[in-house]
């Protein structure tokens, strides 16, 4: 007796385990279901995400690209590379327009398809369950059903370059004539320099060297045009001028000796006073020169104070008012009068001695003879202050032109800051359906336990309809630089593409649009990092005021933007409380959960007939076995297709 009671308990026990296990293979089926749907919705994320992270670093590395390009038209050597550069953004900022065209067109139908997909998703899975003896009828419902997804940077008309355009067109010819003038302005102040101290043989420092005791510091040596300017020759004739009146000797103890050195010293004085009284450099936005031209022969000195300044000795004579070189004049014998100048000897109002013989002329030969002849220091300063007026010349046309180019920098940087501000405000928000969550119903049909449980000791187990309820969610998985959206995309890459894909997508092809890309988890620092990489290799080629102003502008425009971090982390589906779920889904009649599980057409495979079964509208999906989101251009030719194949989601034929 005792064996048949235990006998019967043991058939009763592997009865119930049997009926318990069909029962929990539903949920188990259930939650299946709704991973599987919130995994759609995962893929779909990380596709939005990889779309926008192109777009705006597309956008942003074309921003970059003209913004350096700006700058380089300043720097006379990098002024064509700098053309280049801005016509080579304007490029990149074309394809980024028509590539967030493309992308606007693709997502948005690729939201409206995530309902469908998302239950297609889990009525397939829940159909690859079913056995000969046993079916599995699920689908998984969106919650929400509806998109809140804002893509700003990929809706309406993408970022206007017309502004950048004619700006770049503008600056580009400002800076073409101020390069011409540069070169016509470096010409005449190498051609000063040469004067005063650039020539390997006789110059304005050599001969001062060579004629007088002056010490180096008032005497320099400059090796290159760059490095002078022009009041270190005006210096340095003040200079020389002083020595020589100050250590001007008759040669001898002739008359005519101590005559010459009378002019001699009459001419320094006057070349002293002629320096001393001039100015060089640039006041005002102007440069300004009042180095003279001193006289080099008898007619420029009647055209000087030397022929009308009253400082010449002269005696009364018996023959009249006479002029001599000096007082110490042997011919001076009469009585001494008022100094009287060169001039009153050809007005008639005094005569020449006729011991010293003394006239403008001997004045006239003083600078005669070292201005004519390059051994001369008077030859070397007039071929400075010839090359110095020319000089002036061009360097206030630069002047003028610099003014006009700092204007067109200025409002290139502002076209450059308004096509920046328009970027940065085109912000995605992706909230596409399911973005709560996705709820799982999951039914399977009737069960006779097996033919080896039907015994006299115990009656075979009949189970009915079951039914399970199941949620998932997307949780986030911390991003890291290894473990991100974007490297879990360029993986998938590698892997299609091979050694051409992912290697030369982030290396060289796409250089500085790759290096944004990779940094777009935190867009500024990755901007600004390359804006100060470039706009340093640029300044390095000769950086002028207006070259560093325009590139220091156009750098705190960037740092400005004040671009936040954009999250990167994975979502992956989890399984979580489905009345959380159904609570934020907003739709009627999901909470009468029961009531839908019945409503499940057992056996079928038709996503689309299981929706209208449960009263879910999903509107219209894509037919289509496969679309293109987007393709993703690449600046050295060709694209990367951002390809979504619905057969793989919705097991739809193959």
């Amino acid at each position: 007796m005792t064996i048949l009671v235990v006998l019967a308990l043991l058939f009763s026990s592997v009865t119930a385990v049997w009926s318990m296990s069909r029962a929990g293979d539903v949920q188990v089926s259930a939650d299946a279901a709704a991973l599987a749907g919130a995994n759609v919705v995962a893929s779909y994320s990380t596709a939005a995400t990889v779309v926008d992270a192109s777009v705006a670093s597309l956008g942003f590395a074309g921003l970059v690209t003209t913004g350096v390009g700006l700058v380089g038209l300043l720097v006379p050597p990098a002024s064509a590379a700098g053309a280049e550069a801005v016509d080579a953004g304007m490029r990149i900022l074309d394809a980024r327009n028509r590539f967030a065209a493309s992308a606007s067109k693709g997502l948005k139908a690729l939201e409206g398809s995530l309902p469908y997909l998302v239950g297609a998703n889990a009525a397939r899975l829940c159909a690859g369950q079913s056995t000969e003896e046993l079916s599995y009828t699920g689908i998984a419902l969106a919650v929400p059903r509806d998109s809140a997804s804002e893509f700003p940077a990929l809706e309406g008309a993408g970022v206007d370059t017309s502004g950048l355009e004619e700006a770049s067109s503008d600056l580009e010819a400002a800076a073409s004539e101020l390069a011409r003038a540069s070169e016509e302005t470096a010409a005449a102040k190498e051609r000063a320099w040469i004067a005063d101290c650039g020539r390997a043989g006789r110059s304005m420092q050599e001969r001062a060297a060579s004629l007088t005791g002056l010490p180096a510091a008032q005497n320099p040596d400059y090796a290159s045009s760059i490095t002078w300017e022009p009041a270190v020759a005006l210096e340095r004739a003040r200079a020389y001028y002083r020595w020589r009146r100050d250590h001007e000797r008759p040669e001898g103890g002739s008359v005519e000796e101590r005559a010459d050195s009378a002019a001699r010293l009459a001419f320094y004085r006057f070349a002293c006073e002629q320096m001393e009284r001039a100015e060089v450099g640039e006041s005002g936005g102007r440069f300004e020169s009042t180095v003279p031209l001193l006289p080099r022969n008898t007619e420029e000195v009647r055209r000087t104070e030397l022929f009308t300044e009253a400082v010449w000795p002269a005696s009364m004579e018996p023959e009249g008012l006479t002029l001599h070189y000096g007082a110490d004049c042997p011919g001076a014998t009469g009585g001494a009068a008022a100094s009287l100048p060169l001039s009153a000897l050809e007005g008639g109002g005094a005569r020449q001695c006729p011991t010293c013989r003394f006239d403008v002329g001997d004045v006239g030969k003083a600078p005669a003879a070292s201005t004519s002849i390059d051994n001369g220091f008077e030859y070397h300063l007039r071929e400075f202050t010839l090359a110095l007026e020319d000089y002036a010349g061009c360097r206030n046309r630069e002047l003028e032109l610099e003014e006009r180019a700092r204007g067109e920098a200025g409002s290139a940087g502002d076209a450059f800051g308004e096509a920046l501000e328009a970027l940065a405000s085109k912000r995605p928000r992706i909230a596409p359906p399911g973005r709560f969550g996705c709820v799982a119903l999951a039914v399977s049909g009737e069960a006779s336990s097996p033919e080896e449980l039907d015994t006299a000791f115990n009656d075979a187990a009949e189970l009915g309809r079951r039914g399970a309820v199941s949620a998932a969610a997307l949780a986030p998985d911390a991003a890291t630089r290894e473990n991100n959206v974007l490297s879990s995309f360029f993986s998938s890459l590698e892997e299609r593409a091979g050694e051409d894909g992912v290697v030369g997508l982030v290396g060289g092809v796409m250089d500085l649009w790759g290096s944004l890309l990779v940094s777009y988890g935190d867009l500024g620092a990755g901007l600004e990092q390359a804006m100060d990489g470039f706009m340093g290799d640029v300044e390095a080629m000769g950086a002028g005021p207006i070259v560093r102003w325009l590139s220091d502008r156009l750098a705190d425009l960037v740092g400005a933007l004040g671009l936040e971090p954009v999250d990167l982390s994975l979502k992956k589906p989890v399984l979580t409380d489905s009345a959380q779920v159904i609570e934020r889904s907003g739709m009627a009649g999901l909470a009468d959960v029961q009531g839908m599980l019945r409503a499940l057409p057992l056996g079928t495979t038709d996503p689309e007939a299981i929706f209208q079964a449960v009263g879910y509208q999903v509107g219209e999906y894509l037919a289509s076995m496969e679309f293109t989101i987007a393709e993703i251009p690449l600046p050295g030719g060709g694209s990367i297709p951002l390809t979504i194949r619905l057969r793989d989601v919705a097991g739809v034929g193959s």
